[in-house]
């Protein structure tokens, strides 16, 4: 599932790939913002060409695909011969993991991003716009026979994982595209309405509810896009408000919070051995917090490059994307980038879209803040190949998808 395991920690117990050798293999299909998923030889990910794709992990030969008519911007779970996953048709699917074949689908109550007027300052000011940043859908988790997602329409479902019969759905106030963890049977979840909500996973009723910042004038700063992850009593999710929070998994009251000074935090953090690391949008700062403290150094930068990836943990490992289309990996033990690789749109389109130092150019992306043009600009960036993905490693191989329409497996 997306972050390898039902707390969201974002580690894997595998072996790390040290260094960059070559490309495996890689597998053209439409732009992927979603993470892959590898079951045994098989690697499983959605794309926004709007089909579900199965892949051998050894060639990079397609085994079977599936089509939803639309975007598939949700990372899978998979358990029991069955993978999970939602599209923007505002359906869920659950198929069979060998064929391909559909067991069932549920229909939510529609799929949409997140709206706001006068959107990030954008023209003209009184008109509601989607958010062009919202840019996943929820990645489903499975956990004791029940499938978790979150929906567009504001719900969080709880679904039988063998029939897709509804045994429970919670309303939230807006959007719920962040994936929902579980430990000791609370799911966490956070959603567009500025709340984070501990729910009891087996009858969906609130257990607490956590505020985080509002934004009533241009919708900036508020939203919980990012995933959360559960260790030690604690769960930590990052912000739109720019904040990145510790909260008490029993309580729900603040333990500490890490101001990022107007830069979101988008992406998961990952937790393991009293650290949390988590990474920022424009600031592209990657951050190893104590803890308990939500003290400690910035670790590595990437030049202003929007981090929406999350950061994957093996071994003494971190590997994490960008929006520069870059794959780094961090040597834990000495805080330095041990080797990067970066995809070929990167290297032909990314110069167009930088400043002479290698930093982001947004005035040669976006040609004016009307709405129109603010899309534009999105989309220039993206044609530098962006890293969305989630990287996933798997016996010394690393998969991850781009923007540029490649899986790529790097060995």
């Amino acid at each position: 599932m997306f972050r390898g395991n039902p707390q969201h920690t974002g580690v894997y117990e595998t072996q790390p790939l040290t260094q960059f050798k070559q490309i495996q293999w890689k597998f053209k299909a439409g732009q992927i913002a979603s993470s892959p998923v590898v079951i045994k030889d098989t690697v499983y990910f959605g794309s926004l060409d709007g089909n579900f794709y199965a892949v051998n992990r050894g060639s990079g030969a397609l085994r079977w695909k599936f089509s939803t008519k639309s975007r598939v911007a949700s990372s899978a779970a998979a358990a029991d011969g069955v993978v999970y996953f939602g599209s923007f048709d505002g359906s869920f699917y659950a198929v069979d993991a060998a064929t391909g074949q559909q067991k069932w689908k549920f229909d939510t109550g529609g799929e949409r991003r997140f709206t706001g007027k006068h959107l990030h300052g954008a023209l003209p000011a009184g008109e509601s716009m989607p958010d062009p940043y919202d840019c996943y859908l929820s990645s489903p988790l499975v956990w004791e026979g029940v499938v978790y997602f979150g929906s567009g329409d504001g719900n969080v479902y709880a679904l039988d994982a063998k029939s897709g019969t509804l045994k429970w759905k919670f309303q939230t106030g807006d959007v719920v595209h962040a994936s929902p963890a579980i430990a000791d049977g609370t799911l966490f979840v956070g959603s567009w309405d500025s709340y984070f909500y501990a729910l009891d996973a087996k009858n969906g009723k609130q257990l607490w509810r956590f505020k985080t910042g509002e934004d009533p004038d241009i919708h900036n700063q508020v939203g919980i896009q990012s995933s959360a992850a559960i260790a030690d009593g604690t769960v930590y999710f990052g912000c739109r408000d720019s904040n990145f929070y510790a909260v008490d998994a029993k309580t729900g009251q603040k333990k500490w919070a890490y101001n990022n000074k107007g830069s979101w935090v988008i992406g998961s953090p990952a937790v393991r051995d009293g650290k949390v690391y988590f990474s920022t949008s424009d600031s592209g700062a990657l951050y190893a917090l104590d803890a308990k403290t939500g003290t400690g150094p910035q670790i590595f930068s990437s030049n202003k490059w929007p981090m929406f990836s999350s950061p994957a943990l093996v071994g003494n490992m971190l590997y994490i994307g960008s929006d520069e289309g870059k794959l780094f990996a961090i040597d834990l033990s000495t805080q330095k980038e041990a080797w990067s690789f970066q995809t070929e749109a990167s290297k032909q389109n990314g110069p167009k879209y930088a400043k002479p130092d290698g930093s982001p150019s947004y005035e040669a992306a976006f040609d004016s803040p009307f709405y129109d043009d603010v899309m534009v600009g999105y989309g220039r960036f993206m044609s530098v190949g962006a890293i969305l993905s989630s990287p996933v490693v798997a016996d010394g191989v690393l998969y991850v998808g781009s923007m540029d329409g490649n899986l790529y497996a790097l060995q």
